[in-house]
């Protein structure tokens, strides 16, 4: 028998993780040639999600619970879902109730005919013109290093196969990209169209750092090509004030003798290359402290207590000894 783990990150969800839960068990019921695990994974929320699902596990043996010693961000809670499964078939979603459950088998359905990874691919996104463009902003930057179709939507409602979760689970960067792992992983991913639904409760917890973050990460993770921009930029800016300092000097010699040199000129050429010279080394500076930091070997997580995990509690790596 198949099995589906749903992996659920949460964070300040105390009022709608039990409708979440809820829902997958219904439609789970639907389809009882199927078996199915959900991992809920405590992300450091500071409200009583942890309590809700400690007590809903106590009758729910389906229901495994990883309780995180610290925030270290969505996409490591992700990892440290992954780290966990038994399925066959992964699930991602949010735990705020926006992603169209019953829309789960639609989004199976591309499994079967050879895709490894589907998105929702949501026609709208239910969210402020802010997060708009930083999704756009995050698609772009995905298109142009890490390789993602033009026409791919992502979204946080996905299906994987478990190969592909297991080579994500490889990937110990402390500063993950989930979907960039998942284009590297496989070029055999679909689109599912659907409509998000409406936030019921709580308020969404993607600020500008979190965004700015995820941002980075798929910029300096997985290409040298931002290092070879600033190189093409260095070099134009080179051409460009040699171009300008022929100008200068023939303009000098025979077109006005006595030009008198300009001060305000001179401050702008010097604040533009200065500022240039500044961003390629801010740039080369965080590739830098990115390989430093990856190379003290720090953990992505550290999973506290693991409910109704089986053997988890013993076999974890990272899984933290009292």
């Amino acid at each position: 028998m198949d099995k589906l783990s749903f992996v659920i990150p949460c964070y300040g969800s105390e009022l709608t993780i039990e409708g979440v839960l809820d829902e997958i068990h219904m439609i789970m019921s639907q389809k009882q040639e199927y078996d199915y695990e959900i991992i809920c994974v405590n992300d450091c929320s500071e409200d009583n999600v942890l309590e809700i699902l400690k007590k809903r596990a106590l009758n729910e043996p389906e229901l495994v619970i990883a309780d995180l010693t610290k925030n270290m961000g969505k996409p490591c809670a992700m990892l440290a879902g992954y780290s966990l499964v038994s399925g066959d078939y992964v699930v991602n979603l949010d735990d705020d109730g926006q992603c169209p459950l019953d829309k789960l088998w639609n989004l199976f359905a591309p499994l079967q005919s050879g895709s490894d990874v589907v998105y929702a691919g949501y026609t709208k996104k239910k969210q402020s013109t802010f997060k708009n463009f930083g999704s756009k902003v995050n698609s772009t930057m995905a298109q142009v290093l890490v390789g993602k179709p033009k026409w791919m939507k992502t979204s946080n409602f996905s299906i994987m196969k478990r190969v592909i979760v297991d080579e994500i689970r490889k990937y110990t960067n402390i500063y993950p990209y989930i979907s960039g792992i998942a284009f590297k992983t496989t070029s055999a991913i679909a689109n599912v169209p659907m409509e998000e639904r409406e936030r019921t409760a709580g308020r969404s917890n993607f600020t500008l750092r979190k965004s700015f973050s995820l941002w980075l990460n798929g910029f300096t993770a997985f290409s040298v090509r931002p290092l070879r921009l600033s190189t093409l930029i260095g070099v134009l800016t080179a051409v460009a004030g040699l171009v300008y300092g022929l100008y200068i000097a023939i303009r000098r010699l025979f077109i006005v003798p006595h030009m008198r040199v300009g001060y305000a000129s001179t401050m702008i050429a010097l604040l533009i290359i200065g500022g240039i010279i500044m961003m390629m080394l801010g740039m080369l500076g965080e590739y830098i402290g990115r390989i430093y930091v990856n190379q003290n070997n720090l953990p992505q997580y550290v999973i506290r207590e693991v409910i109704n995990g089986g053997q988890a509690n013993e076999e974890h790596p990272y899984i933290r000894r009292r």
